[in-house]
């Protein structure tokens, strides 16, 4: 539970009816960023709209393959993260490598989806991991006339 006495979004709650839960999600997020020591920057990513309710995530893994990768999604946070096969790691630690210049760096990162967006597949192409999304508009949230009686 946040704290609300000092909540960004206190301004925000008295405007809005049936958003709390999603000014404490946020909250929550905004905490946790701030609560950790280091924010990593690695592996680099883009975020790109790719059409009007289409979304991309893209990260950065020159030198990953699929094996090396996991995706996963669970209550609304998809997370990205790399994995370690033992049976590798020990073909690394005996493969004659005189200067290690190149690593491949353990890694997690995390984005919050909406509720009405839909991950739609991951592709790992050329260094590129695209994780892709659409936004789906429930027919009782599209634009409507109201009749008035």
């Amino acid at each position: 539970m946040t704290n609300k006495a000092i909540s960004i979004f206190n301004q925000l709650r008295p405007l809005s009816v049936g958003y709390d839960d999603v000014f404490d999600h946020f909250e929550s997020m905004f905490n946790h960023q701030y609560d950790s020591i280091s924010q990593p920057n690695y592996p680099p990513y883009n975020i790109v709209k790719t059409g009007k309710y289409n979304y991309d995530i893209q990260v950065a893994l020159a030198g990953y393959g699929k094996k090396d990768v996991d995706v996963s999604f669970e209550n609304s946070v998809l997370t990205i993260k790399s994995v370690k096969d033992e049976a590798e790691k020990e073909v690394e630690d005996n493969d004659g490598v005189l200067h290690k210049g190149i690593a491949k760096r353990m890694f997690s990162k995390s984005f919050t989806i909406a509720d009405d967006v839909e991950i739609k597949g991951a592709e790992l192409k050329d260094g590129l991991l695209v994780v892709s999304m659409e936004r789906i508009i429930p027919d009782h949230k599209k634009a409507r006339t109201i009749t008035i009686k």
